[in-house]
């Protein structure tokens, strides 16, 4: 800025006098600092409208941002839960509900059915959990 002392001032204090009269001059002062004061409104005014607008720019991008992370949370929330909404996922499951149990194509053995007999006691049933056999009702208990 214009580097002004208190000797610069009083020189232009002097010449102001002089040329401008002690008629004039305490007008023209006040019209100077009316001017001046208009001036230093207006830039404030303007630093302080460009401070929200980047403000507002911060706050767009923030949400930008924010909205990205959640797309991407929903994308990969969405491929996790395709699996299980898919039909041949359901044919999957049908399939191993009503296939043929492992045990069953294994000769029985008397001493293999006595352990079983004994076990089958302590042994908790092995139907699947859920109301019933249906795959609707198993994926409704998962649901």
């Amino acid at each position: 800025m214009i580097d002004l002392d208190i000797g610069k001032l009083i020189l232009l204090a002097l010449i102001a006098l002089v040329v401008l009269g002690p008629e004039k001059l305490p007008v023209a002062a006040r019209t100077a600092g009316a001017i001046m004061r208009r001036m230093r409104n207006g830039w404030n005014s303007v630093r302080t409208e460009v401070e929200r607008e980047l403000q507002i720019a911060e706050i767009r991008k923030a949400a930008r941002d924010t909205s990205e992370r959640m797309a991407s949370t929903q994308a990969t929330l969405r491929a996790a839960l395709r699996p299980l909404r898919d039909p041949l996922d359901i044919q999957a499951l049908n399939t191993l509900m009503h296939s043929p149990k492992p045990a069953s194509n294994v000769p029985p053995d008397s001493s293999a059915q006595i352990s079983l007999t004994k076990a089958s006691a302590t042994v908790p049933s092995s139907e699947p959990l859920g109301r019933g056999n249906s795959t609707k009702e198993v994926l409704d208990d998962v649901a």
